[in-house]
C-alpha cells in the first residue's frame, strides 16, 4: 500500500509538472506572439493578414518623398484581398516586393514617431525583418549626393547632460561650447554637454547601455553583396549628378531629433564619432528591432550635406538620394528571399 501510495504521489507530481512546464511554455508563446487586444476593432483582420502571407518583410520610411519613390517604382504591389490596413494613425501597406511578402508603413519623423510605428508593426504582424531605408545628411566629406550609406552601427547623439559651468571634464564624449566660440574661443555659460548611451531593453535580460546600436551582422553581411550595385545619376533629363553615386557599406551613422544644418557641429561629429551620416530616425527603429529580438538594416541615401559647403537642399537631390535608398533596400529585399535566412527568435 505504501508503495502504491508513493507511485501516486510520484504520478501526481509529474502530473503537476508536465502541466506548469505547459503553462509556461504557452504564456512564453504568447508573449511572444502577442498582437492586438482581442476587441480591437482590427483584430480580426490583422489576423487575417498574418494568415494569408508572412512572415513578411517590414519596409519602413519616414519622410514623404521617401514613400513617393516607393509609389512610383511600382515595386510594390499591394495585395488584392487585404492592401492595408490602418493602426494609431498609420497606414500599413500588405503586399509584395519582387515577389516577397512585404508590410511597409510610413512612421512619420524622428524618434518618437519611429520608435512608436516600428513597434506597432511588430506587435501586430508576423514580421521576420526590418528594413528601414531614407534620406540623410552627410558629415562625411568622402561622400557625396546620392550615395547611400549601408551603416553598421548607429548612435543616438541627441542624448545629453547639460554640465555645469566650469565642470570637471568626464569620461564621455563632451561637446565644449566654448570651443566654438566666435572670434576668440573661450569661457560659455552654456558650458558644455556631455553624450550619454541610450538603455536598451529586452526581453530576458537585463538592461544594458548602448552608444552603439548595432545593425544585424548576418543582414549586413548580406548587404555587403550589393556594393557593386548601379544608382542612379539622373533625376530626369534636367537633373543629373556630375558623377554616378556609389553604395558604402560599414559606415557610422548618428540620430538625433535636429535637422543638422550647420557646419560647425557637423564638423565636430565626424571627428569626436567617425559618424558619415546624420538623421532623424535610424537609432530609433533599430533599437526597437533589437529590443524585440528582430533583425534590422538601415539604407541612407545622402541629399543633403548637414551644412557643409553647400547647403542648398534640393527637391531634386531628396528625391534622387530617396530613389536610390530604395534601390538598394529592393535588392536587399530580393537577397533575403534568395538566401532564405530566417532568425531563431
Amino acid at each position: 500500500m505504501i508503495m502504491g501510495l508513493n507511485q501516486r504521489r510520484r504520478w501526481v507530481l509529474d502530473v503537476k509538472s508536465v502541466v506548469m512546464l505547459g503553462l509556461g511554455l504557452l504564456f512564453a508563446m504568447a508573449q511572444h506572439t502577442v498582437q492586438l487586444r482581442s476587441n480591437h476593432p482590427m483584430h480580426g483582420i490583422v489576423d487575417r493578414v498574418n494568415e494569408i502571407g508572412g512572415p513578411y518583410i517590414g519596409l519602413v520610411m519616414a519622410y514623404p518623398p521617401e514613400e513617393s519613390a516607393l509609389i512610383t517604382s511600382r515595386l510594390f504591389v499591394h495585395n488584392s484581398r487585404i492592401p492595408f490596413i490602418d493602426l494609431a494613425g498609420r497606414r500599413f501597406n500588405v503586399g509584395k516586393i519582387k515577389n516577397v511578402d512585404v508590410i511597409y508603413v510610413m512612421t512619420g519623423e524622428q524618434t518618437v514617431n519611429s520608435g512608436i510605428t516600428v513597434q506597432i508593426l511588430l506587435d501586430a504582424f508576423d514580421i521576420r525583418g526590418v528594413v528601414h531605408y531614407g534620406t540623410a545628411g552627410s558629415s562625411n566629406n568622402s561622400l557625396s549626393f546620392g550615395d547611400v550609406s549601408v551603416m553598421k552601427y548607429v548612435a543616438f547623439t541627441g542624448s545629453w547632460k547639460w554640465k555645469a559651468f566650469k565642470s570637471e571634464t568626464g569620461q564621455l564624449p563632451e561637446l565644449d561650447f566654448g570651443a566654438f566660440n566666435f572670434p576668440v574661443r573661450g569661457k560659455n555659460l552654456l558650458a558644455k554637454v556631455e553624450f550619454t548611451p541610450s538603455q536598451l531593453y529586452s526581453a530576458g535580460k537585463p538592461m544594458e547601455e548602448l552608444f552603439w546600436l548595432p545593425v544585424d551582422s548576418e543582414w549586413f553581411d548580406i548587404a555587403t553583396q550589393l556594393q557593386d550595385l548601379e544608382l542612379r545619376r539622373c533625376l530626369n533629363d534636367t537633373y543629373c549628378l556630375p558623377e554616378r553615386p556609389k553604395v558604402i557599406v560599414g559606415l557610422r551613422g548618428s540620430t538625433a531629433d535636429i535637422f543638422l544644418d550647420n557646419a560647425a557641429y557637423r564638423e565636430f561629429l565626424f571627428k569626436q564619432f567617425n559618424v558619415s551620416t546624420v538623421d532623424e530616425e535610424s537609432a530609433a527603429i533599430v533599437m526597437a528591432c533589437l529590443s524585440n529580438a528582430v533583425p534590422s538594416i538601415v539604407f541612407r541615401g545622402v541629399s543633403d550635406l548637414g551644412g557643409g559647403s553647400d547647403r542648398l537642399l534640393s527637391i531634386s537631390r531628396i528625391s534622387l538620394a530617396s530613389i536610390n535608398a530604395l534601390r538598394v533596400a529592393a535588392e536587399f529585399i530580393a537577397l533575403i528571399d534568395k538566401n532564405n535566412l530566417v532568425h531563431d527568435q
